[in-house]
């Protein structure tokens, strides 16, 4: 077996034009991915100097991924096409095994001919015969309900033979991408199986580690998120357990990170002096797309906002870290959490704003109302919007508003960060009278077209004095040759590695819901804040655009 803690760089014909030699492949994987795959055949193009120095060395220890909810869209979509793309461009260690479990009445190799299918639709690389055969070898299929301990007896044994045959070393990670309901039945049967382990918080081992990642929603709300991680306690020491926010993998949440604290120039005007508000916005143009059911015991609020916009939030807010690591990124980020200022029950009113999409136009074409969707109540209180304005009480962001918002059914899809400056105390230019000015901008746009802007002002040619602002771009797929890999890429090779750097702490949960909580809770009196309609392709209720313009702002067209 090849030593994966030497890893040696070779020399693969028609690799990625714009990669280096040295760049690409790896001897040190023993899978032979690097050597097999030829996805980038053509004519050489000439090098990207952005893309020189990228090495792609973080090879992880040969591990089992057990994925419960195999069946299911996530897996699909997501989670295996991510795996097979790491696989053959990461690469993946030799060894590396997938089993899949679920109440499908599958045989590997029908398990094998399913996730073929979903790597072909979603996966970033194309699949050959050749990379294909070598990525299955690894797939294996264990069929059982997940309250029942046969289950977790027969995963045993299968768990075994592969750490025997394929040398895994009794590496385990799960992945439970099921319904939250089973989150708990699955982390019983696999303590009480014998097909997990309780590792210590503060020394995990280096061979036959056990790690458990999780999906959202964390709990519905602080109680129950609360009971929930006493429960996984016991089973889990809160270093094997990695609570997933894809949107923490996306490239350029990363980029805000290092946009703030590798560059100088901005971290001085980075706070209330010179930033007069914050917007971030996550728009969706899609409905609930058949997923009435889970939605109508979710909503925005819980969907959302507990979740990616406050990560969002505390990424653009936080101090800067002593260290890139699990800890002191968490640290800083669970500060920001606790310094927000909670709407009280007499601002929820003022201060947040629901609503929910009725028939209306997407894409050019006519779309049914919220309350016509299937597995939707037609009496459904359930928000697919909600605006609200926050507050952070410390030195940095004191009167600094934060405005966030996220809806179903609006114009475009689009999730963005955006910074707003104050405007210029004494404008010199005003005599010159043909002024086209507005506030400086810097806008983060998470997906698509991921990159940063920044919005000036500037003169326009010519021999009169005009002033015009203007926008300078950074494109990430443009700067770099590629967009970057897919969020999951990232997390689940962080998951592998053991960094839990982009993933949430217990301590970062309890501070979301603690925020969320009353909101929710002031939401059961329909008079604090009804209920406000919108419809559908239009960028939310009239309400939300009154609450931001009584502090004399306005929402911007992302």
């Amino acid at each position: 077996m090849t030593d994966t803690d030497t890893v040696r760089r070779t020399r693969v014909p028609n690799a990625e034009p714009g990669l280096n030699e040295d760049e690409v492949g790896s001897e040190g994987s023993g899978n032979g991915f690097a050597t097999l795959f030829d996805a980038w055949s053509g004519e050489p193009t000439a090098p990207n100097p952005l893309r020189s120095g990228l090495h792609l060395d973080r090879v992880p220890a040969p591990c089992a991924m057990v994925i419960f909810g195999v069946s299911g869209d996530l897996t699909a979509r997501k989670l295996m096409p991510a795996l097979y793309d790491l696989a053959v461009n990461q690469p993946l260690p030799e060894g590396f095994s997938v089993v899949g479990v679920s109440h499908r009445d599958w045989s590997d190799d029908d398990f094998r001919a399913r996730m073929r299918e979903a790597v072909a639709a979603s996966a970033r690389t194309p699949v050959t015969e050749e990379s294909w055969e070598l990525f299955a070898r690894g797939l294996f299929y264990v069929r059982g309900d997940f309250a029942d301990s046969e289950t977790y007896r027969g995963l045993g044994d299968r768990l075994s033979i592969i750490d025997r045959e394929r040398r895994v070393e009794g590496n385990r990670l799960f992945y439970l991408a099921t319904s939250p309901n089973y989150y708990l039945p699955i982390i019983r049967g696999l303590a009480e199986g014998g097909v997990s382990e309780r590792q210590a918080n503060y020394e995990e081992p280096t061979e036959g580690w056990h790690r458990i990642v999780i999906e959202k929603p964390f709990g519905r709300d602080l109680a129950t998120a609360r009971s929930l991680i006493a429960e996984m306690a016991t089973i889990f020491s809160e270093r094997q357990i990695y609570r997933i926010d894809h949107y923490l993998g996306k490239e350029t949440v990363q980029n805000v990170l290092a946009f703030r604290f590798a560059n100088i120039l901005f971290d001085p005007v980075w706070n209330r002096q010179y930033v007069d508000n914050v917007q971030i916005t996550a728009a969706e143009s899609i409905g609930v797309e058949g997923r009435g059911g889970y939605y109508e015991d979710a909503g925005a609020l819980r969907d959302m906002v507990q979740s990616h916009l406050l990560q969002l939030l505390t990424v653009v807010a936080m101090e800067p870290p002593a260290f890139f690591n699990g800890n002191a990124v968490r640290d800083e980020k669970v500060k920001v959490l606790r310094s927000i200022v909670a709407p009280t029950d007499d601002e929820i009113a003022t201060r947040v704003v629901r609503g929910q999409y009725e028939a209306g136009y997407g894409g050019g074409h006519p779309v049914e109302g919220y309350r016509e969707e299937r597995g939707v109540k037609p009496n459904s209180q359930t928000e697919t919007y909600v605006a609200l304005k926050l507050g952070i009480d410390n030195w940095r962001w004191d009167g600094v508003p934060f405005y966030l918002r996220t809806g179903k059914r609006m114009p475009r899809r689009v999730t963005e960060i955006a910074v707003e400056f104050k405007r210029v105390p004494h404008l010199m230019f005003q005599s010159v009278g043909d002024l086209d000015l507005t506030p400086n901008v810097i806008s983060l746009r998470i997906q698509p077209d991921e990159g940063i802007a920044l919005r000036f002002a500037a003169k326009v040619p010519g021999g009169r004095t005009q002033l015009r602002t203007v926008r300078m771009d950074f494109l990430y797929g443009a700067s770099f040759g590629q967009s970057g890999p897919d969020a999951y890429e990232r997390l689940l090779l962080d998951a592998m590695l053991g960094d839990p750097t982009l993933f949430t702490r217990r301590d970062e949960v309890e501070s979301a819901w603690g925020l969320v909580d009353p909101i929710l809770e002031g939401w059961k009196d329909p008079a604090t804040s009804p209920l406000r309609p919108y419809e559908a392709g239009t960028w939310g209720p009239a309400k939300a655009d009154a609450m931001i313009e009584r502090d004399g702002r306005s929402w911007r067209r992302p």
